[in-house]
C-alpha cells in the first residue's frame, strides 16, 4: 500500500506541474521604463570624423573633462571617514542625524522656519529623491505635471509605473517661463502633483519670484502638492537669483529634492536628499508613506553621510565661484558665437550647467529632424549634440558648458562651419524683396 499511495503522490506532482518549459517574461514595470535619450542616441547613426577629435557636448556629467574636480576638502573629508571605520554599517534608513542636521544647516534658505531633522531624507542621489516623491504622490492611473523641454528621467520613472505624465510648455521666448494657463488646463482630479525643475536642466532657466508665486497660485487654488527638482540650486550665473519654491509657500506642500551631485563634482557618489516643507500638515500619510519609501534599500552610502558635514561646511567660496565662472564664461562664448550663425537662436541660460539652441530646421533642408540634424553634425564636425527629441523639444539641441573654454571655442567654431555649409536661402523671399 505505501507503493501505491507514492505513486498517486507522484500523479499529483505531476498534474500540478502545469508549466510546460521555460516562459520567462519581463515584468510590466521592466518592459514600459525607457530612458529617451539613451533610445535616441542609441538609434542614431553614427560615424565621427576621423580628421577631427570628438568634442562632446552631450553629456550631463560634469567630471568627464577632468578640468572641473572635487575640492580639496570634499576629498579629505571622505578620506577620514574611510580610515575612521565608523561609517561602514548601516545607517538610520533616513540618514545619520549627524549628516541630516548639516543639511537642514546647509538649505536653511528654503524655509522661513527652522528645518527639522526629522523633514529629512537622505537618498542614493537625486534621482532616488525623485522617485521616492512621484512614487509616494503619484498612484498608477493618476497623472503627474512635468515641464516641456525636461529632463527625461521624470518620464522614465513614471511611465513603468503606470503614471501619466502631462507636459508643461517652458516659454523659449520668455527665457523657459511655464506657460501658466497651458499648465492649469492639464490638471484634474487624477493629477497627483506638480514637478517644478528650477534651475532647469536642459534651459539653464532660473525662475524669478513673481513666477514661482504665479505657479504656488494655480496649486493653492487646485490643492496641488510641488515636488521641486533643485539639484542646481546653487549654480546661477551673476545677475540672477535663485528663489527656493518652499520659501515662498504659505500652504502649497513642497518635497525639495537636492544633493551633492553637480555643485560638490561627485555625481557618482549618489548622494541626494528630499526636505519636507509642509507648514499646515497637508501631506498627512503622505509623510509616513516617503519615510518607507527610504527602507527600500536601507539608506544611502553611508561613507558619504559620514562626510557631508565637513563637505557642507568646510568647502570654501573660492571652489564654488571658480566653477561658476567656468560655467558662465563658458555659456557667454557659446552664446556670443552661436548668436552669429545663420539659422540658430540660442538661448542665454542664467544658470545649471547647459544651454538650449534653436535650430531653423526649414533652413537646413537636408534634414529632416533636429535629430537628424545632430546626427550629420556628429558625422561631418565630430561635435556631439543632444537633440531636443531628448528633452520632447523639436527644433533645437542641447549643449553642455562644462568643457574647458578653448574645447567650448572650437566646438562652437565647427557647429557654425557646419551650419554655414547646409544653409539654404529661401528664394522666394529673396525674389520678393527684388520686386518690392
Amino acid at each position: 500500500s505505501s507503493s501505491s499511495s507514492s505513486s498517486n503522490g507522484g500523479e499529483h506532482k505531476q498534474q500540478q506541474n502545469v508549466r510546460k518549459g521555460w516562459n520567462i517574461k519581463a515584468s510590466k514595470i521592466s518592459t514600459k521604463t525607457h530612458n529617451r535619450i539613451r533610445a535616441i542616441v542609441e538609434s542614431l547613426k553614427i560615424q565621427p570624423n576621423p580628421e577631427k577629435p570628438m568634442i562632446p557636448l552631450s553629456i550631463g556629467d560634469p567630471t568627464t573633462f577632468g578640468n572641473l574636480r572635487a575640492s580639496d576638502e570634499t576629498m579629505m573629508a571622505v578620506q577620514r571617514c574611510i580610515e575612521s571605520g565608523k561609517y561602514n554599517g548601516y545607517a538610520h534608513t533616513q540618514g545619520h542625524e549627524e549628516a541630516r542636521r548639516a543639511i537642514a544647516k546647509y538649505s536653511a534658505h528654503q524655509s522661513a522656519e527652522d528645518i527639522k531633522t526629522e523633514n529629512i531624507l537622505m537618498c542614493s542621489g537625486c534621482s532616488a529623491a525623485l522617485e521616492y516623491c512621484i512614487l509616494v504622490l503619484c498612484d498608477s492611473g493618476q497623472n503627474l505635471l512635468v515641464p516641456r523641454p525636461g529632463f527625461c528621467l521624470y518620464q522614465t520613472l513614471a511611465e513603468g509605473l503606470g503614471i501619466e505624465i502631462r507636459y508643461y510648455d517652458l516659454l523659449p521666448e520668455r527665457q523657459w517661463e511655464a506657460d501658466l494657463h497651458q499648465l492649469e488646463s492639464l490638471i484634474d482630479e487624477n493629477t497627483g502633483a506638480l514637478l517644478l525643475n528650477n534651475p532647469s536642466n536642459p534651459c539653464g532657466s532660473v525662475f524669478s519670484k513673481k513666477h514661482l508665486e504665479d505657479i504656488l497660485d494655480i496649486c493653492e487654488r487646485h490643492y496641488l502638492p510641488i515636488i521641486a527638482d533643485e539639484i542646481y540650486e546653487h549654480l546661477v550665473f551673476p545677475g540672477s537669483e535663485f528663489i527656493a519654491v518652499s520659501s515662498l509657500s504659505k500652504n502649497v506642500p513642497v518635497l525639495t529634492c537636492s544633493g551633492t551631485t553637480k555643485r560638490f563634482l561627485v555625481p557618482g557618489w549618489r548622494m541626494g536628499w528630499v526636505i519636507i516643507h509642509d507648514r499646515q500638515g497637508r501631506l498627512g500619510n503622505a509623510i509616513g508613506g516617503l519615510k518607507s519609501m527610504c527602507s527600500r534599500i536601507l539608506g544611502s552610502n553611508t561613507i558619504v553621510q559620514g562626510a557631508l558635514p565637513d563637505m557642507l561646511e568646510k568647502t570654501p567660496k573660492s571652489f564654488f565661484d571658480s566653477v561658476i565662472n567656468l560655467l558662465y564664461s563658458n555659456a557667454r562664448l557659446a552664446y556670443r558665437m552661436l548668436k552669429k550663425v545663420r539659422g540658430l537662436n540660442p538661448v542665454m541660460p542664467d544658470g545649471a550647467m547647459y544651454m538650449m539652441v534653436g535650430v531653423d530646421i526649414e533652413r537646413f533642408p537636408a534634414f529632416k529632424t533636429d535629430t537628424h540634424f545632430v546626427q550629420e553634425l556628429v558625422n561631418e564636425q565630430s561635435v556631439f549634440c543632444l537633440p531636443g527629441a531628448c528633452f520632447e523639444c523639436p527644433n533645437f539641441m542641447r549643449i553642455i558648458l562644462t568643457v574647458p573654454g578653448d574645447m567650448m571655442k572650437e566646438a562652437c567654431i565647427r557647429i557654425a562651419q557646419f551650419c554655414e555649409a547646409h544653409y539654404k536661402n529661401d528664394n522666394n523671399i529673396i525674389e520678393n524683396g527684388l520686386l518690392d
